[in-house]
């Protein structure tokens, strides 16, 4: 079929070389056109036969693509969305634990600090019972040492008294010397 359409475009061409004289140029002669449109639906038949589906296979197939890959993409956004509360979520939390435990060290701060100046008043305390008591048996220790060495002078006086006479100078002397004595207690 080709060689006789080949042939019949070879005709055409040599009795368009011998009209050409009176022939229209735009117009192609009428063998030409006939030839022209044969071989236009020839390419067409054969383009809409095999091409057509092959490119409409390929387009529905880079369709398919792009819908998977918007699938794909909306996926991993509700994914990364979902990966973004919870992470907000566990950050909360976390702040949420830090402030507790900060609270409660500082609870427990307070606790120890309490309990150690209760400690350490009960020890003030106790160190003041024992510098009162012991302030208390020093007086008591000096006050008895003082009533003997009184009771010493008192005796020397009254041994002074009876073993001398006494006339009043020598009393008042005596008297003197007993206040000098007094005095060098003190």
């Amino acid at each position: 079929m080709m060689h006789v359409l080949a042939q019949s475009l070879l005709l055409a061409a040599e009795e368009g070389a011998e009209e050409s004289s009176g022939v229209d140029l735009l117009l192609p002669a009428a063998e030409e056109l006939i030839a022209g449109v044969i071989a236009f639906a020839i390419v067409f038949f054969f383009v809409w036969k095999f091409a057509v589906p092959a490119v409409n296979t390929i387009l529905e197939a880079r369709q398919q693509a792009v819908r998977d890959n918007l699938d794909a993409a909306e996926s991993a956004k509700q994914e990364a969305e979902s990966l973004l509360q919870d992470y907000k979520d566990q950050l909360a939390n976390a702040k949420q634990e830090a402030n507790r435990i900060v609270d409660d060290a500082r609870q427990s701060g307070e606790a120890v600090k309490g309990d150690i100046v209760s400690r350490a008043e009960g020890e003030a305390d106790q160190i003041k019972d024992r510098a009162r008591d012991e302030i208390a048996s020093e007086r008591e220790r000096v006050s008895a040492d003082l009533q003997r060495q009184v009771a010493d002078l008192s005796l020397d006086v009254a041994e002074k008294v009876v073993t001398g006479s006494l006339d009043r100078e020598s009393q008042r002397a005596l008297v003197d010397q007993y206040i000098d004595e007094l005095g060098g207690v003190q």
